[in-house]
């Protein structure tokens, strides 16, 4: 079965385009004992990357946004590797940097708002500029889904509302939603192991 295991590592390692020996050591770990779940985890990443309702440049974008708000550089370098091969352009990358870190700052502070319920706060302007959001380079529709993606992930729920309502008014579907915020979920999956 161990040996089954380290294919398992092996297999995942190239599907994210890296060497075996560069993988996290907890994912080593797992290859190292009768892990059925490293076997899942290589599934779940492969099925993530080609759902139907988005391209795979979108499934990478998702996964490489979802691998930044984890801090995972090494699981973030190899989907900047594999989205370049997209053809994803500096200039894309560098507003998906902007989009997480903006929706990092967002979740925070709305999520504060949410919890505390107070009229003060709900009806003081946030002063946060948001200029990244008016016209992105990713297409307003796409940034919207990236925003939703890590709201999911970092438990927003009056931002994960708010911009699924946006895509819905857009005309985006309920399955191109699902699919947006299971690709980040499923990345979760193999960024927790640093």
């Amino acid at each position: 079965m161990i040996a089954l295991e380290n294919e398992t590592l092996n297999n995942l390692a190239s599907d994210l385009g890296m060497k075996t020996v560069d993988l996290p050591e907890a994912l080593h770990s797992l290859a190292a004992v009768e892990s059925k779940f490293l076997k899942d985890l290589r599934i779940n990443l492969k099925n993530a990357l080609s759902f139907l309702n988005i391209t795979k440049k979108e499934a990478l974008l998702i996964a490489l946004a979802a691998s930044i708000n984890d801090k995972n550089k090494v699981i973030a370098d190899a989907f900047t590797s594999l989205v370049r091969t997209e053809g994803a352009k500096d200039e894309e990358l560098a507003e998906l940097y902007g989009c997480v870190s903006l929706m990092n700052t967002n979740n925070v502070f709305y999520r504060f708002r949410h919890f505390t319920k107070k009229d003060f706060y709900q009806q003081t302007p946030a002063g946060i500029k948001m200029g990244i959001m008016v016209n992105p380079l990713l297409g307003k529709e796409f940034f919207e889904l990236l925003s939703l993606a890590i709201s999911a992930l970092n438990g927003c729920e009056l931002c994960v509302s708010s911009h699924e309502e946006s895509l819905l008014r857009m005309g985006t579907s309920d399955a191109r939603i699902y699919d947006a915020v299971r690709c980040a979920a499923i990345v979760r999956g193999i960024t927790v192991f640093n």
